[in-house]
């Protein structure tokens, strides 16, 4: 069966970087869409990033643009986000997805992914 699973959270400060990865297995998804989700204490599941099966399109909400990164290695069948100058604000557990079709278009819309890893805390402290 199909399993994601992340990797690479922890607990930093204000201003340091974190890289997340994240590992699927029972199936290949080199064209469907992955992406971040994260969800805070006492707040709803938040879209984070998304990138294209290719790779060639990414997708990043507001508050994390210029500063986290979303890339893939589809040999590895794996999806990854790099997060500097992270901030207090940035402190949720952070969640992988796989869309639920090959796709050349990103999505911030939890309904388009239908694999989800168990997540990955991060913390940040101020």
């Amino acid at each position: 069966q199909v399993q994601l699973v992340e990797s690479g959270g922890g607990l930093v400060q204000a201003g340091e970087s974190l890289r997340l990865s994240c590992a699927a297995s029972g199936r290949t998804f080199s064209n469907n869409p992955m992406g971040w989700f994260r969800q805070a204490p006492g707040k709803e599941r938040e879209f984070v990033a998304a990138i294209s099966g290719s790779g060639t399109s990414t997708y990043y909400v507001d508050s994390v643009k210029g500063r986290f990164t979303i890339s893939r290695d589809n040999a590895k069948n794996s999806v990854y986000l790099q997060m500097d100058s992270l901030n207090p604000e940035d402190t949720a557990v952070y969640y992988c997805a796989v869309g639920r079709r090959p796709s050349a278009m990103t999505s911030r819309f939890p309904g388009d992914y239908g694999y989800w890893g168990q997540g990955t805390q991060v913390t940040v402290s101020s």
